[in-house]
């Protein structure tokens, strides 16, 4: 799985552009892995940041 892809692949999910399922063909990993991506990192970036959107996109 290439991280580059993975990442835009979270966050075209979290915009809503992308289904679960599509996201996580996209990335080459499970809907299971995709899901953790997007909660995991986006609870991480909120806290850690304080939640802006240029600090969750950046983080992911």
């Amino acid at each position: 799985m290439h991280s580059h892809s993975f990442r835009s692949s979270v966050t075209l999910y979290r915009n809503g552009t992308l289904t679960l399922a599509q996201a996580a063909r996209h990335a080459g990993c499970s809907e299971a892995a995709m899901t953790e991506a997007a909660t995991t990192r986006s609870a991480r970036a909120t806290s850690d940041t304080g939640g802006t959107a240029l600090s969750r996109s950046v983080d992911v």
